[in-house]
């Protein structure tokens, strides 16, 4: 393929964005050129290209929608396939994994169908050369100053809604030296900021040390000289290791923040969901750790319309929400996965209206919540890091706010900055979803 390009069209959750990172680095080093189409201009310009065009879908199947994305990908791209337009076409990530029987039958345009992680052979198969080893390299592909680390792979949690075990196979954490290794390279690379990343960040490391050990790997990356933010993402509230909120209280450069998925609140569809935790149980846990990790943002998911929620289920829920003011939270309607312990044993009879309804509820409520805490930041300074600029202000986030699903803070052009840079902001304006100040010497 000396000559050609491939575009890598990354879809679903920061921990795909990883993998195609990976990928492509490994094609990077056998001399294939590379490109990340993330904007209608960038695949323009690659479709403009003369040389023989490529393309790889690292898709998703976590959910319905999710599936559809991927699907609806794989068509179009399809389509340029037959019609000339690229000259290969090949699909890898959770949902060829998951339906790879299934799919190259329906849509055989695709020239080949990949696992989740057989990128060497994708790579071999492209290149006709072994990658050789390039154990945690990547090309980054968001802005220098932030990078997504992923510490395991896998899940060991079954709960009864979720494929994610079917697809991604038993915990596999990565050594602590390794990620450290990792990190001081990205540090030497311009990276300040790093959004921690796992199926479930908590069990991390019970299979490599007999333990939860994340406290361990949270303080290893915290003494990197360089790290000056470190974000935490996707904790499970079962057996939560409470030594990792002595180090978030105690390590100025980790983040007053955590992504914890609650799901629900009510005993039933706690227990119909295989959560292994009961609502009062939660409801403890949240109370710790807001006391221990004083100002701390918390980020949740949530769930309607699963098996075993009637009304009075789905108003405890809304009750629940409304006790705890989340910070950040997000909802969705539960879809049944094939093969899932719930698709075997309990009938999804909640109608489809019925759950948009409520998750339309949930929704409103929470943006009430979060006009309210945004509110309560007005007249505060927030440390924040810029993203980028924009034609009449400055955009970026404070230590509360992750990339891509979280407020961003709009920064009047009173001085001149530059992605990657901290400033302190004066908050004068806040919206529900935003907040915009100055910046204060």
């Amino acid at each position: 393929m000396k000559g050609e390009k491939i575009a890598i069209i990354s879809l679903g959750c920061s921990k795909n964005l990883v993998d195609s990172e990976r990928l492509m680095r490994m094609l990077d080093s056998v001399g294939i050129e590379v490109v990340y189409p993330d904007t209608p201009a960038s695949e323009a310009s690659f479709m403009r290209s003369r040389k023989g065009k490529h393309v790889v879908i690292n898709t998703c199947g976590f959910i319905g929608d999710a599936k559809e994305e991927s699907i609806n990908e794989i068509l179009r791209w399809s389509k340029l396939r037959k019609s000339g337009r690229i000259d290969g076409l090949y699909v890898m990530g959770c949902l060829s994994q998951r339906y790879m029987e299934e799919l190259p039958d329906e849509i055989p345009e695709v020239d080949r169908w990949y696992g989740k992680t057989d990128w060497h052979k994708l790579v071999s198969d492209l290149a006709k050369k072994h990658p050789g080893s390039v154990p945690y390299d990547r090309i980054l592909t968001t802005p220098r100053h932030h990078a997504y680390l992923k510490i395991a792979e896998g899940c060991d949690r079954f709960c009864a809604f979720c494929a994610i075990p079917l697809i991604t196979g038993r915990y596999t954490s990565r050594p602590v030296e390794e990620i450290v290794d990792e990190v001081k390279m990205l540090v030497d690379r311009g990276v300040k900021e790093f959004n921690v990343i796992a199926q479930d960040l908590t069990s991390y490391g019970s299979d490599l040390y007999g333990k939860p050990d994340i406290a361990r790997l949270v303080e290893a990356i915290s003494d990197v000289e360089g790290v000056e933010w470190i974000r935490l993402h996707y904790a499970y509230p079962n057996e939560f290791p409470m030594d990792l909120l002595d180090v978030m209280a105690s390590r100025k450069n980790v983040c007053r923040y955590l992504d914890i998925a609650l799901q629900h609140i009510s005993d039933k569809v706690l227990s119909n969901m295989r959560r292994h935790i009961t609502g009062a149980e939660t409801r403890s846990l949240l109370a710790e750790i807001r006391r221990r990790v004083p100002g701390i943002h918390l980020r949740t998911t949530l769930m309607v319309g699963f098996p075993g929620e009637g009304e009075e289920e789905f108003r405890e829920l809304m009750d629940f929400v409304r006790e705890q003011r989340f910070e950040r939270m997000g909802a969705f309607a539960y879809c049944e996965e094939d093969d899932t312990y719930a698709a075997r044993h309990y009938d999804d009879c909640i109608p489809e209206d019925v759950k948009q309804d409520r998750l339309s509820r949930l929704m409103a409520l929470q943006e009430e919540i979060s006009a309210e805490i945004q509110e309560s930041k007005t007249g505060t300074v927030q440390r924040v890091i810029i993203d980028r600029e924009e034609a009449d202000s400055y955009v970026g986030r404070t230590q509360y706010d992750s990339p891509e699903v979280d407020p961003e803070v709009l920064i009047e052009k009173s001085v001149t900055l530059k992605p990657g840079d901290y400033c302190n902001v004066k908050i004068k304006t806040a919206y529900p979803f935003e907040l915009a100040g100055e910046v204060v010497i």
